[in-house]
């Protein structure tokens, strides 16, 4: 295990250039997990880019976590919101206001948005999982794409393709800062992405698993005790989520394999919640929504923590890299690293 005492030198991307952060790590926008400032701002304070997930928060308690938030560092962040919603219009009236410096937005289209937002300096990231949506989102004029495999937890795309692949072929058509989500837990594989032609990663897994994420202890101890095939797509003939295999899973197998309508297929989706899980405790039959990477994580740490052992083990990962093309003096590099 690489050491996270010694110093660490900025990594300079595009991503990294342009949200104004020293390290290409981003803390995913996590539903109740991160609807809250403390986890963003351990982030953002420790060099990553912290996000503050506006999703299942009322517009009030929405502006009140966005004031403690700005409190608490003076470095970037984000907020993450889907566009779907219908307390959408007044959180963006918000962000407009509080010339938020990072919108991460999904599930809706971004073009009415732009002109305003971009007048005010702020960037727009948006989020997607298909080819399809980054050519529309690439269209409208974002500044960057997070790009979302089929590792990850809560809603991966679909068509199950990969991170892998799709990080590959977004860094491939087209010539913008790509962020890229699922299956990275450490250093090691933020390396990996970096490498594919990613300019930063996103990772929720893993920040779902510090003492500052916003859910039941019951939930990360449930994350925390998967393995990496411990996770599967529930609600596959709707819009599927990424979760743990437990009981409501289970009952959704037998719903899949059942002769329901699309509505009535709907109701028994919606018959568990992530908020049961979240908050409630109840990881038997709430959506505990984690990504395959779960199986990679085994420690509960404080996020600054978290923080310094992902670039210590990034800056491993690189130097044995270098060692493996470079010969004796990169070897060197790598010892030191190590």
């Amino acid at each position: 295990m690489p050491s996270t005492s010694s110093t660490h030198h900025a990594m300079k991307t595009r991503a990294t250039s342009l949200l104004g952060i020293e390290h290409p790590i981003i803390q995913a926008g996590m539903s109740w997990a991160s609807s809250c400032a403390a986890l963003p701002a351990a982030v953002s304070n420790a060099g990553g880019l912290g996000m503050l997930a506006a999703g299942p928060m009322r517009v009030a308690d929405f502006s009140q976590a966005l004031d403690q938030l700005r409190r608490m560092t003076t470095m970037p962040y984000a907020v993450n919101l889907p566009l779907y919603r219908p307390e959408a219009a007044a959180m963006l009236d918000i962000l407009y206001a509080e010339r938020v410096p990072v919108i991460f937005a999904s599930q809706g289209g971004p073009a009415k948005h732009l002109d305003r937002f971009h007048a005010i300096g702020t960037k727009w990231i948006h989020v997607v999982s298909t080819v399809e949506h980054a050519r529309k989102a690439v269209a409208a004029g974002v500044d960057g794409l997070v790009i979302v495999g089929a590792e990850a937890g809560g809603h991966p795309p679909a068509n199950q393709v990969g991170t892998l692949v799709i990080v590959r072929k977004i860094a491939r058509e087209f010539d913008i800062p790509i962020i890229a989500g699922g299956g990275a837990a450490d250093g090691y594989g933020i390396a990996a992405l970096l490498a594919l032609g990613a300019d930063a990663v996103q990772l929720g897994t893993r920040f779902l698993m510090t003492e500052e994420a916003a859910v039941h202890p019951n939930y990360k101890h449930a994350a925390l005790r998967a393995e990496i095939d411990g996770t599967t797509l529930v609600g596959r003939k709707g819009l599927p989520v990424r979760m743990i295999h437990n009981d409501f899973a289970r009952h959704m197998e037998t719903v899949d394999a059942g002769p329901f309508d699309q509505q009535a297929y709907a109701a028994e989706f919606s018959k568990s919640t992530l908020k049961q899980a979240a908050l409630e405790g109840n990881v038997d039959w709430g959506k505990v929504e984690v990504g395959q990477s779960a199986g990679l994580v085994d420690t509960i740490l404080p996020a600054a923590e978290v923080m310094r052992t992902l670039v210590a083990e990034l800056e491993h990962a690189w130097a044995r890299l270098y060692a493996m093309h470079g010969g004796a003096e990169h070897r060197q590099a790598a010892d030191i690293v190590s």
